[in-house]
């Protein structure tokens, strides 16, 4: 049964909002992972991966001292260690506040965003504003799918649309193998709005090789589950390690973006170091 987070009530999610166009980062709302992570049995002190989440906004504009509009797109990472998430709709209405707000150049700005949210989260966060007067034309920035082999192919029935996660398991070849698996059919529903999120999920691991079909019609059946895109991603994750028992494992989603805003959540037990990515997908 989910948890429902009390600190929600208190958030815009779900409410008609006023949007304010003068800086404000009172607007930001932090909601704790703890408790959804508790939920899946993950202690936050002894978390069984690592990763970040990276955040895409495309949708950014301030006034530059002489008033003049600026536009831009924020690239804005986290590590997964921090204590709090930025909940999506409050970073919408605080972006938004910069709209006749005037700053004295891009990297004050940055600076600016670095450091609401990472009072907030209790982690750094990296901010990248690109302004569009700057970016160059590079389709390589730009895939149609993730890396790896795209299982969405299989001829499958399907009837369970709520997480089941006894839908895993592992095919009957013994031998320990290395690969990467993709779908474009990863579906869930905000945890309070019941919007929906649309993404694609990428499975790298090495262990005992699991069977696809219980594989996708496991990833299938996050098609009705309410939570957010960081809680699915770590669900995933977990259900994987505890039923297939993959020497390593990475899970990394790619969703839509909803308001101007896209989230990316990345999670592995690799022991190599992380690196932050952003390679957009084609329906992103």
């Amino acid at each position: 049964m989910s948890i429902f987070n009390p600190e929600l009530i208190k958030s815009e999610l779900g409410k008609k909002s006023e949007y304010k166009t003068c800086y404000d980062p009172s607007l930001l709302f932090p909601i704790s992972r703890d408790i959804k992570r508790l939920e899946i049995g993950i202690d936050s002190k002894v978390l069984p991966f690592k990763g970040y989440d990276c955040w895409n906004h495309y949708e950014v504009s301030w006034l530059n001292p002489k008033g003049k509009p600026m536009v831009a797109i924020a690239q804005i990472y986290y590590d997964c260690t921090s204590s709090h998430i930025i909940e999506s709709k409050s970073f919408k209405l605080y972006f938004n506040s910069f709209n006749n707000t005037k700053f004295e150049s891009k990297l004050i700005l940055e600076q600016h965003i670095s450091n609401d949210v990472s009072k907030l989260i209790n982690s750094k966060v990296i901010v990248q504003l690109d302004l569009l007067s700057e970016i160059k034309s590079d389709k390589s920035l730009i895939q149609t799918h993730l890396i790896g082999e795209n299982i969405d192919s299989l001829d499958i029935e399907c009837d369970e649309y709520i997480v089941n996660p006894k839908l895993l398991k592992l095919d009957t070849d013994n031998n320990i193998i290395q690969e990467t698996l993709t779908s474009d059919l990863l579906k869930s529903n905000c945890l309070v709005t019941n919007q929906p999120d649309w993404g694609s999920i990428q499975i790298s691991y090495k262990g005992k090789k699991i069977d696809r079909i219980g594989l996708l019609k496991y990833i299938i059946s996050f098609r009705n589950h309410n939570e957010f895109h960081e809680q699915c991603i770590e669900r995933i994750f977990v259900d994987i390690l505890n039923y297939c028992k993959p020497e390593a494992l990475t899970v990394y989603g790619r969703y839509t973006r909803r308001g101007g805003l896209d989230i990316n959540p990345y999670r592995t037990n690799k022991k190599t170091e992380v690196e932050y990515s952003n390679i957009r997908l084609i329906r992103q």
